[in-house]
């Protein structure tokens, strides 16, 4: 229980807010822990089979919708954004070059997990030094944790068509982190939808992933199917994927209100290894040394190297049938695993009827 009297936790709650935004997060709230109506939208997921192979969604039961059972004496949940699109983005002229390499905005740059974890727990830290102890744990995009749901409950943002997490005055290029507390703390009040009647990332989306507004089936999903996916990439969606080879921004950049995201401030976030600028066959020439290497600190890193080749051979049979583009492709082909060179010959194949459909052309 709080030794706190109300008034004196309405003044912690601006502080908090305050100090939040010193440590750089662009926006704090504050909400409770009920989460029953996500839970129930969750287990709606899990049962139709929307989650593909994503069993870190359902396998600690109720924990990720009851945060009390998974921090026991939480009360309150802190929530806050970080803000990371990258400055002078040319995100649209990589995504239409078949050449080039399209990787999610946010993991150009360093992984955010540790960097936003380390600023909650200074954050904890200075509460903790303004009122002494208190129960507390922070997360970022780890644990059994409903963090969009959370975010729409504290005010920052609502959940767009796409089930990302949109504001009005700032996009949706941002991470979100957690800090569960035992602090019953006056709350924020939800913001309303500002979607209408625009499908812009419905219409977009090169798979069909989002079936329904704010509803997306994750097997469908190009981020989904280049990252948590480990087995082979099924064989209809391959084409659809263009160059997509670690995530993807598709519905995120039609999104009319990212017009008003701001870039991001923090370093550790920029572009790293040029990967905002890079050409498949050069990411495609890495072996795994190189890139074990060259993701060093990177959230890439942990797909392997297996998977981001089998992803680049994907994109690169989408591309155009250039002897390079072949001659790369066979070369890595003796030395590859049996999943690798399964997508290395459907791409030697799509290269080839592209090949042979221009010869007929004249």
């Amino acid at each position: 229980m709080s030794r706190l009297d109300a008034k004196e936790l309405a003044a912690l709650a601006i502080s908090i807010k305050d100090w939040s935004a010193a440590l750089g997060f662009q926006q704090t709230g504050i909400t409770d822990t009920d989460l029953r109506l996500a839970g129930e939208r969750l287990e709606k997921s899990v049962a139709e089979g929307r989650l593909g192979d994503m069993d870190y969604m359902w396998k600690h039961g109720s924990k990720r919708f009851q945060p009390e059972e998974l921090v026991p004496g939480t009360v309150r949940i802190i929530s806050v954004r970080m803000d990371y699109l990258p400055p002078q983005d040319d995100a649209e002229t990589v995504r239409r070059d078949p050449a080039s390499a399209f990787i999610s905005r946010y993991a150009l740059g360093r992984d955010y997990h540790k960097l936003m974890r380390k600023r909650l727990q200074q954050l904890a830290v200075r509460i903790r030094e303004e009122i002494g102890e208190f129960g507390y744990r922070a997360f970022v995009d780890s644990a059994p944790v409903l963090e969009k749901p959370l975010a729409v409950k504290a005010g920052l943002g609502w959940m767009g068509k796409h089930t990302n997490i949109i504001n009005r005055h700032a996009g949706s290029w941002f991470f979100l982190g957690e800090l569960y507390t035992d602090l019953p703390l006056p709350l924020d009040n939800p913001v309303s939808t500002h979607c209408g009647s625009c499908n812009a990332c419905i219409d977009i989306c090169p798979t069909r992933a989002i079936v329904a507004p704010y509803q997306l089936d994750a097997r469908r999903c190009i981020s989904y199917l280049t990252i948590e996916l480990s087995g082979p990439i099924p064989e209809p969606l391959r084409p659809l994927m263009g160059n997509h080879i670690y995530g993807c921004d598709d519905c995120m950049m039609a999104c009319p209100w990212n017009r008003f995201a701001a870039p991001t401030p923090e370093t550790d976030f920029l572009p790293r290894q040029g990967l905002d600028q890079a050409s498949l066959l050069e990411l495609f020439s890495w072996d795994e040394s190189a890139f074990l290497k060259r993701t060093e600190g990177s959230p890439i890193r942990r797909i392997g190297h297996e998977r981001w080749q089998r992803n680049i051979a994907v994109a690169l049979g989408n591309s155009r049938p250039q002897p390079e583009v072949i001659s790369a492709l066979r070369r890595t082909r003796p030395r590859a695993s049996a999943l690798v060179k399964e997508h290395i010959d459907w791409a030697l194949n799509q290269l080839g009827k592209q090949k042979n459909a221009k010869g007929q052309r004249g």
